[in-house]
């Protein structure tokens, strides 16, 4: 949540650098970087693309790959894993993607530029996240803990429509390539190999036949993701049992004059102990969040935000439309679609509102679901390609994205009281009761803890 919230403000930064520096005396030199060419090779095989390419289809390939694995965790003991907890963030998240699509198909019917219904139907997390932590304590944890659940099912809906309605032509001679680098990571995972250089073969392999499959390319970091091992060897039971274990046998080694040759393998072992506490999809992930959020989110901001202003040109078919469906979409559709959504399947009893979360609360979620940043210049690049509308769709994306920053900031000050409840005394027991009863996942008896000498589980 810090890591979220705080990127949010580099974002920001970047963005508007890229705007102010796409509208300076120095925008050629704007144009001309990302315009760079970067090549790779070995022997007399090498590979060059822009360093626009670098960004939007490889840098992000790792930004998605950090999405799978938040959708994996989610689904398998997050806010996923139990449909008691998913009912109201899978309702709110399909009515935020469903409403938008359907105002902008409205909005540019029969136009040209009708192919861009997806823009408006992203939430960018970074900054909604952002927008919340500056409500500061009028904001209940359950609310933020609901908007990261939304922005998990958007993270899969949007994965879903690149996938399949903005994908080029599809060259089946490449998936013996991208089915290849699954199979290897499958077998891997089957061997017991954790994640470290050897792993980095296969998913390159998926990247690679995703690119030449007509499949973004970025899908094959979600791919990746999910199947990424989510189980430790050991866990935290075991975790302390075999460190005690290892530290008593430094203890006595170091007691009988051993050298450092002999304390080798009680260190070792307790290594594969704390790394085995958790497991790798968990340490990857918080490992790559931080360098996704600081690092490729504001390269991927910085590369695509800058809109020449000049250079667009309004008198283009259908492009006032496709910037007024984005716009709408956006600040108008998001928050209408994850609040109606939420209130008829609660109304429907198909789930409950979470304990201290009232109407005008999810009001406010609504509206920071209308925050699209990354993920809607994203498939903005996909959609209009090429095209005359990229710049004016990049454009209403920011606009849009403005008036539901602004909406949620106004909505959280005048709908949310000033702060919530700061001491235990002041809620109840029964609210607690319910709280720990909403989100609490059900737990299943642990397995018994795999060791690594039961197989060839080797780390590579």
């Amino acid at each position: 949540m810090h890591v979220e919230a705080a990127s949010g403000i580099v974002l920001l930064v970047a963005a508007v650098i890229a705007l102010g520096w796409a509208n300076s005396p120095w925008a050629e030199s704007y144009e001309h970087l990302w315009h760079t060419r970067l090549a790779i090779g070995l022997g007399s095989w090498s590979f060059e693309e822009s360093l626009h390419f670098w960004i939007n289809d490889f840098l992000m390939a790792v930004f998605f790959y950090v999405v799978g694995l938040e959708i994996k965790r989610e689904i398998f003991e997050g806010a996923l894993s139990d449909m008691r907890q998913a009912a109201l963030p899978i309702a709110a998240a399909i009515g935020g993607m469903a409403i938008p699509a359907l105002l902008f198909a409205g909005i540019t019917i029969g136009g040209p530029a009708h192919h861009g219904w997806g823009v408006p139907m992203a939430t960018d997390t970074a900054f909604a996240v952002g927008i919340l932590t500056l409500l500061g304590k009028r904001v209940p944890s359950a609310l933020r803990v609901l908007l990261l659940a939304i922005a998990i099912i958007d993270d899969i809906g949007a994965i879903l429509v690149i996938a399949i309605f903005y994908s080029n032509g599809f060259h089946p001679q490449a998936l013996l390539l991208a089915a290849g680098g699954i199979l290897g990571i499958q077998i891997l995972n089957w061997v017991g190999v954790r994640p470290g250089l050897v792993w980095a073969i296969p998913p390159l392999l998926v990247w690679i036949g995703m690119l030449q499959l007509g499949v973004h390319p970025t899908i094959a970091g979600v791919i990746v993701g999910l199947m990424t091992p989510i189980k430790p060897w050991f866990g935290r039971t075991q975790f302390l049992e075999v460190a005690r274990g290892a530290l008593d046998d430094f203890q006595q080694r170091t007691q009988d004059g051993a050298d450092d040759h002999d304390l080798l393998e009680p260190l070792q072992l307790l290594a594969l102990a704390r790394r085995e506490a958790l497991g790798p999809a968990k340490r990857i992930e918080s490992r790559l969040h931080p360098i996704v959020a600081f690092l490729i989110m504001p390269l991927f901001a910085l590369a695509n935000a800058g809109v020449p202003l000049s250079g667009l040109q309004f008198d283009v078919t259908g492009l006032p439309a496709a910037m007024v469906g984005v716009v709408v979409g956006l600040a108008i559709g998001k928050p209408l679609g994850i609040l109606g959504a939420s209130w008829i399947s609660v109304r429907a009893g198909l789930c409950r509102l979470p304990p201290g979360v009232n109407w005008r609360g999810i009001a406010v979620l609504g509206m920071a679901g209308g925050i699209g940043f990354t993920m809607a210049i994203f498939i903005a690049q996909l959609a209009y390609a090429g095209g005359p509308y990229i710049g004016a769709a990049k454009l209403a994306v920011l606009i849009g994205t403005g008036l539901a920053g602004a909406g949620a900031l106004l909505g959280g000050v005048f709908l949310l009281p000033s702060e919530q409840p700061a001491d235990v005394s002041e809620i109840s027991m029964s609210d607690l009761e319910a709280s720990v009863e909403y989100w609490a996942a059900p737990t299943d008896k642990p397995s018994p803890p795999r060791s690594p000498r039961d197989g060839f589980q080797i780390r590579m």
